[in-house]
């Protein structure tokens, strides 16, 4: 009976090997399956790690968390080539800023992740099981997108709550996931976050995944991901009416260095 189910798993193994051998679509499907799976198994085991070293909530269990997730680039042949880390390295708390582009963001975001830094994210993201928990038990803000002015308390709570526990913020300023290999107009709560806390802004750029990630495409293999931190932009003395400004800078630095790292013209 035992020798019977081992043929039949060897079988069915052997068979999904070649279907994703011979069909974009079957690998694609497949390896975003496994890495739900991961992400789910990997977020319940890392919440009880949590719950017993730091007791609940806190910025401290980032550390856990991102222990967890810098092994799964080993599962899906992904390395990581990252430039600037000293740039993390400004006294006090900070806003930092990156492109966004698909579910395979939080490896990078783990890869560099400083220490007392937090992620804003969306509201919804705090009920997808494990995945949502870990999130809240890592210090995630959540946000609810549709409600502008709940959007903006918090983003005013966070400012104080920044300068008075000394984090760092880690947002998006996109604001959705954009794997086109350019980045999409940026929304302006960071900046007025950064300029509202007097904080300088660190940009963090990755390089575009479309050459071995693509959903359209149906597209997943193994690749590398350039990253960069870029210097800080300091906000002291900018007000609300310097936003804008700050805006389109961090924007065109960003997108340069996007294609400069993607090695698009």
């Amino acid at each position: 009976m035992e020798m019977g189910w081992l043929l039949w798993g060897t079988a069915v193994l052997l068979l999904l090997h070649v279907l994703m051998e011979l069909s974009p679509t079957v690998n694609f499907t497949l390896r975003i399956g496994f890495y739900c799976v991961l992400c789910l198994l990997a977020s319940a085991l890392a919440a009880v790690a949590c719950l017993l070293v730091n007791g609940g909530r806190s910025v401290k269990n980032m550390r856990i968390i991102k222990a967890v997730v810098k092994t799964f680039k080993y599962f899906f042949g992904v390395r990581f080539e990252v430039k600037g880390l000293e740039n993390f390295k400004v006294e006090g708390p900070a806003v930092i800023l990156s492109n966004h582009q698909s579910v395979l963001d939080m490896m990078g975001l783990m890869e560099v992740l400083p220490d007392n830094c937090v992620q804003v994210g969306k509201k919804e993201l705090m009920y997808m099981g494990s995945v949502g928990l870990i999130m809240y038990l890592g210090g995630v803000i959540f946000i609810n997108r549709k409600s502008t002015s709940s959007a903006k308390m918090v983003m005013s709570e966070v400012a104080k709550t920044m300068v008075a526990e000394n984090v760092k913020v880690w947002v998006y300023p996109e604001g959705t996931r954009n794997c086109t290999g350019d980045l999409l107009p940026f929304k302006k709560g960071a900046f007025h976050l950064a300029v509202q806390a007097q904080v300088p802004v660190i940009p963090v750029v990755y390089s575009s995944f479309t050459s071995f990630y693509n959903p359209k495409t149906k597209l997943f293999t193994s690749g590398k991901i350039k990253v960069e931190v870029l210097p800080p932009i300091e906000t002291k003395g900018l007000t609300s009416d310097d936003v804008t400004e700050l805006s389109d800078r961090c924007f065109s630095t960003m997108r340069e260095t996007l294609f400069r790292l993607s090695g698009h013209p």
